[in-house]
């Protein structure tokens, strides 16, 4: 018998199918476009290398993010029509696959909410002239409001973000421009203060890639909604790697002009804009803050939707105002700050899943192989190695290897593709239940 995640998940029909660029692109843009991924991008990157290796490591950091960790997924996603929670059965099996992906895309949601909610919340003080962070009683008023606000629509109204969340989406893409137009004359004259390059290279893949991690993993879901495998193509190599460069190198560039057109002394985003002065700066904040509306209910979304399907007895309201107000506790005293941190667990999370699903892809023969049984040892296996590996600067390794541990996002993705690869060629895979007869049982 499968589990009623499975069993009652219908796959999605040809007819419902739409180009990729109508959805797959314009979504993974929308993500990278996010404030959020590009805040501290600049930081311990362009001030340790300089231009152009930062742009080179942004190219980088875009091929690794499409080939290794969104193409197997959202193949899996067009060829069957299933979401991620499904398609997962194959490489962590029925039973296994209520933990991974199941639940832990949901929990990570909630991570990635506290800082939608942190990052709102500090450009909203910012924008109102309010010398009021974390910790403080002003922030955690607006972060209340804004969070649960947030939250409720994406439970009860997602339809409605959904269509607006394409036009929202020009309202960062046109600030950066701007910011970008204000501080360019700069870039050719900016010099790094000191030099550390391959640690900067290997830092700024592990951003971008840990960023990514989980909505690579989610191509599943953008994958079901394509035509064809061409749609995948090109929807991943215009929504993520054009995207990623995009997003990632107009911010630095700004970053970097700003230290010699304004004379800014930080390397986050923020100071950039705050460089632009005026009432400019005083809008952008707030129109930052406006265009995180929708990746705030996305997330809320997406939590809500993992919880309910793994866990239906719970209803989805409450399983989604818990994780936000867990998620509102995080933002309000400032543990959400840490952004690369927080890529770095997402990536060590979700870094893993995409390796052992994308082995699992290759030895089925480019194909998914279908529901296993029960918990499947080769896929937790190599969640569990990946996983280690991906936390490695975290742990109490010795300090001359530290800068080697970066990008983590990518060795626990390779450690777990290994992990697999050797497992199931040992006969450790469980046994695969075919769907259709398993329905009709």
């Amino acid at each position: 018998m499968l589990p009623d995640y499975i069993a009652k998940t219908v796959p999605n029909p040809a007819s419902r199918r739409v180009p990729w660029y109508t959805s797959t692109a314009p979504s993974y843009a929308g993500t990278f476009l996010w404030v959020v991924f590009y805040m501290e991008i600049a930081k311990g990157t362009v001030d340790r290398m300089g231009v152009l290796l930062s742009l080179a490591a942004l190219a980088a950091a875009a091929l690794i993010s499409y080939a290794l960790f969104y193409r197997a997924p959202a193949m899996m996603g067009v060829q069957t029509g299933y979401p991620l929670y499904v398609v997962g059965s194959s490489t962590f099996g029925t039973r296994g696959g209520y933990l991974m992906p199941g639940l832990l895309m949901g929990l990570l949601q909630v991570g990635w909410y506290s800082v939608n909610v942190y990052v709102s919340t500090t450009f909203i003080m910012k924008g109102f002239g309010l010398d009021a962070g974390a910790g403080t009683v002003p922030f955690a008023i607006a972060a209340i409001v804004w969070g649960y606000a947030a939250a409720l629509v994406g439970v009860l109204g997602i339809k409605y973000v959904a269509r607006v969340s394409l036009y929202l989406n020009l309202i960062p893409l046109i600030m950066i421009l701007i910011v970008f137009s204000r501080t360019a004359a700069g870039v050719p004259r900016y010099v790094a203060p000191e030099m550390a390059p391959y640690v900067a290279f290997m830092l700024l893949i592990q951003m971008v890639v840990g960023f990514f991690s989980t909505a690579g993993a989610a191509g599943t879901d953008f994958g079901m909604n394509n035509r064809d495998a061409r749609d995948v193509r090109w929807g991943g190599l215009v929504g993520v790697s054009l995207a990623s460069f995009v997003a990632g190198s107009l911010p630095l560039l700004s970053v970097a002009g700003a230290h010699v057109v304004f004379g800014i002394q930080g390397y986050t985003y923020d100071a950039a804009i705050e460089g632009v002065g005026g009432f400019l700066a005083t809008a952008m904040f707030l129109l930052f803050a406006v265009a995180s509306i929708p990746p705030a209910c996305f997330c809320s979304f997406i939590a809500g939707n993992s919880f309910q399907t793994m866990i239906p007895k719970v209803p989805r309201m409450i399983s989604t105002m818990t994780g936000v107000t867990v998620a509102l506790a995080l933002a309000i005293t400032g543990v959400a700050a840490n952004l690369v941190g927080l890529f770095t667990i997402v990536g060590a999370s979700f870094g893993p899943i995409c390796g052992a699903m994308t082995a699992d892809y290759l030895l089925a023969g480019r194909r998914w192989a279908g529901p296993r049984e029960g918990i499947s040892i080769p896929g937790y296996l190599s969640w569990a190695v990946g996983f280690v590996v991906g936390i490695l600067p975290f742990l109490p390794i010795p300090a001359e290897w530290k800068p080697y541990a970066q990008p983590a996002v990518v060795y626990s993705y390779l450690a777990a593709f290994a992990v697999y690869w050797l497992a199931a060629k040992a006969g450790l895979e469980p046994k695969a239940v075919p769907l259709t007869a398993a329905k009709a049982e």
